[in-house]
């Protein structure tokens, strides 16, 4: 199985940066990620509903005057 070595992802680091600019990366990551996960919990048949991280839990609970 590939096995990448830090060489290899600095190499891809370079050229995401080049591709979406350095300002677009962390919000291209949390999408990917977001992304990632949706599908992980598709597949398990894990309940949608329960928020998957404290911020976005604090934030609605801000948000709903709790």
């Amino acid at each position: 199985m590939f096995r990448p070595e830090p060489l290899d992802i600095v190499l891809i680091l370079i050229v995401a940066a080049l591709l979406f600019g350095a300002n677009r990366l962390p919000e291209t990551a949390r999408a990917l990620g977001r992304g990632i996960r949706e599908f992980r919990d598709a597949i398990t048949g894990k309940d949608e509903t329960k928020p998957h991280d404290k911020n976005s839990a604090a934030s609605d609970s801000q948000h709903n005057g709790a």
